[in-house]
């Protein structure tokens, strides 16, 4: 038995944040720790997303694994990223969606 529960950090483009949500109501109520995106209201500076990515990558390195939360198959420029950071790591990378076959 673990002393803690798995931390799961969730990944994704912010247009999906509703799937986000979802993916963090399902995985706190299964008993993992969940990291998620940072969320704004409003439109962000250059300067906050930056800031908002590498916070980001800070909380992969927190989690056990990542969870990209993709529907469509859809991975933007920033996820890639993170993906890829992931990866770098040794962090395991699940998908809720299939990857289209052209990846």
């Amino acid at each position: 038995m673990p002393d803690r529960p798995e931390i799961v950090c969730i990944c994704g483009s912010t247009r999906f944040v509703h799937q986000m949500r979802d993916a963090n109501r399902d995985l706190t109520f299964a008993g993992f720790i969940v990291v998620a995106p940072g969320e704004a209201d409003e439109l962000i500076t250059v300067e906050q997303k930056t800031a908002l990515d590498a916070l980001h990558l800070r909380k992969i390195d927190l989690a056990d694994r990542v969870l990209v939360v993709n529907p469509g198959g859809y991975i933007g420029e920033s996820t890639s990223r993170e993906i890829a950071y992931a990866h770098a790591t040794g962090k395991p990378v699940s998908f809720t969606d299939p990857l289209p076959s052209d990846r």
